[in-house]
């Protein structure tokens, strides 16, 4: 009898290792090239020994474990899951793809010492990924993840023999549970929203079918179905990935429609007519949401990529504002301390701390439909309204190759030789801790920042107007041509 798919893989993957390292959120690698099995493995015995030598506070000797949709994430799961019951954790294994904010809910309620999700996010179908989950339900420090990265080898891996204390569970009923908390459920449930929900082929397909089932609202979840290829895309929320199901709003409108990532970590959306909304217009309609219909108030932290609207709104509003480097793990960081009201990053991710210190894209969705519910208004007339109130802010960004070996010159260079102006406006300030930021006089920005582990460079770039903001990206060109 043949082998099947899954064990070709693990026998043409026995003998191949890797130099393991955590990026901005957890440890990728292709398929089969460097995630495999006996990579995973290695990992996993490095994360049981961090956590048994250093146990949080608080928790028990108990794990987490959680997979998406992606080819053998579910086979991943289970074996990390087994390496470390062998290392002496009772482990509760997702017994389906899960929701990453899921597993971390997980961790937080079940005061357990981490998690681990098996995860590529939004990247290709031939990646996969594993982040690991500190014990408060968030995103794992950069100084934990060092941790880990150096047991990885010290100790030989715990042989899994399938004795081992597991497990299995669904982890998201308790996760939705505290969501309808988190909201006000009773007004969402007579609103009757037409809410769409495009999930990208991914873990948050058919979750808002459950949190919202026996209400007035009307669901309806857009590429759903299981396919590890994601139908062709990368499962990242972004405009190019919107083509088939902004199609079907035209002919089918809605209220709104959320997208969600491959793990449902993050959010995107569009109107109910298909029109693409960014990021950092969903990321101010929350945060307009939380002041002035919920009457909140309390620090606010964004990651330095995010539109320069959440710092006049904050200013109008007498709001403490904290800008983070990019990363959800530095918000996270900060929404630890108290005091927070909102976190949020350009890519989409939004975290909401009376809930966990994470993003949750599912929690954001809820929350917009909140909204809509409060004001009984579109999402279009809400932003108008923003806009009329702090202005147009038009934002771009492009990634370009450049070597890893020029990056350190490029950074210095743009600090030390600085532009006197942006798009006609005098340079007003330059942020410098996490790649460089150039800050205009009239709030306008370019940002250069390098990938953590790739020879791409990101450009960023906001401004009054979308042609404003692409001669600001051709500006950010430019500098880069000036280090040879």
């Amino acid at each position: 009898m043949g082998l099947t798919l899954a064990e070709k893989v693990r026998t043409v993957c026995r003998f191949d290792r890797m130099n393991i390292k955590f990026g901005t959120d957890g440890w990728r690698a292709v398929i089969a090239e460097g995630f495999t099995f006996q990579n995973l493995d290695r990992v996993a015995q490095a994360t049981a020994a961090f956590w048994s030598a250093q146990p949080p506070p608080g928790t028990g000797k108990t794990a987490v474990v959680g997979y998406d949709r992606r080819f053998l994430s579910d086979q991943f799961g289970r074996r990390v899951a087994e390496v470390l019951a062998a290392n002496g954790f009772a482990v509760v294994l997702s017994n389906c793809p899960a929701p990453t904010p899921s597993v971390s809910f997980a961790v937080k309620q079940m005061k357990a010492a981490g998690g681990v999700m098996i995860t590529a996010s939004h990247n290709p179908a031939i990646f996969n990924g594993y982040k690991i989950k500190a014990h408060y339900g968030g995103s794992a420090e950069s100084s934990l993840c060092q941790e880990v990265e150096k047991r990885l080898d010290l100790s030989p891996v715990a042989a899994p023999n399938g004795a081992g204390d597991i497990a299995i569970r669904d982890l998201r009923p308790a996760h939705f549970r505290a969501i309808k908390a988190l909201v006000d459920f009773k007004l969402i449930a007579n609103s009757k929203l037409r809410f769409a929900h495009e999930a990208l082929f991914g873990v948050g397909a058919g979750c808002f079918d459950v949190l919202l089932r026996g209400t007035t609202c009307r669901v309806t979840t857009l590429n759903g179905a299981h396919d590890c290829n994601f139908g062709g895309i990368n499962p990242e929320p972004i405009s190019l990935n919107y083509a088939k199901s902004s199609a079907y709003l035209k002919k089918h409108p809605h209220d709104l429609c959320l997208v969600t990532d491959g793990d449902a970590d993050r959010v995107g959306g569009m109107d109910g007519r298909g029109r693409p909304l960014t990021t950092h217009q969903i990321i101010c309609l929350l945060l307009h949401h939380f002041i002035v219909n919920r009457k909140a108030a309390g620090r606010v932290i964004k990651a330095l990529t995010t539109t320069s609207m959440v710092d006049k709104m904050c200013a109008h509003y007498g709001l403490e504002l904290v800008e983070t480097g990019v990363g959800f793990k530095y918000i996270c960081a900060e929404m630890l301390k108290g005091g927070v009201l909102l976190g949020f990053e350009e890519s989409g991710g939004v975290g909401f701390p009376a809930l966990m210190p994470e993003r949750d894209g599912i929690a954001a969705g809820m929350m917009l439909l909140e909204l809509l519910a409060t004001e009984r208004v579109s999402v279009n007339e809400l932003l108008r309204r923003l806009e009329r109130q702090f202005g147009p802010h038009r934002y771009a960004r492009l990634d370009t190759h450049f070597p890893l070996e020029r990056r350190a010159a490029l950074m210095e260079y743009c600090r030390s030789r600085p532009p006197a102006r942006l798009g006609g406006s005098p340079l007003a300030e330059i942020k410098s801790f996490d790649g460089v930021k150039f800050i205009a006089r009239d709030g306008s920005w370019l940002m250069l920042r390098g990938s953590g582990t790739e020879p791409v460079l990101r450009i960023y770039a906001e401004a009054k107007t979308e042609a404003g903001a692409q001669k600001l990206l051709r500006d950010g060109v430019r500098l880069t041509r000036q280090v040879a």
